[in-house]
């Protein structure tokens, strides 16, 4: 049984995508702590993070810092 995130990737969940690449998605928090909050992932599935293949565990820290400098240009940090 796929997991919700796959199901989100699938596009059988609704998400407000942020950025997505290739090999990870972006996507809101649908309850935020705070305003902006979103979450990574990739778009394989694995039962945990480290379990990913070397490149995709290398690539998945840049991929996030780009999508927070996004993030922090347009949301008000406080």
């Amino acid at each position: 049984m796929p997991s919700i995130f796959t199901r989100i990737v699938n596009g059988e969940i609704p998400c407000h995508r942020v950025a997505e690449d290739d090999r990870y998605l972006a996507f809101l928090d649908i309850n935020p702590l705070r305003e902006g909050h979103t979450l990574v992932i990739p778009k394989v599935e694995v039962d945990y993070l480290f379990d990913l293949e070397e490149d995709l565990l290398a690539g998945i820290l840049p991929f996030s810092r780009e999508v927070a400098r996004k993030i922090e240009a347009v949301v008000p940090c406080a």
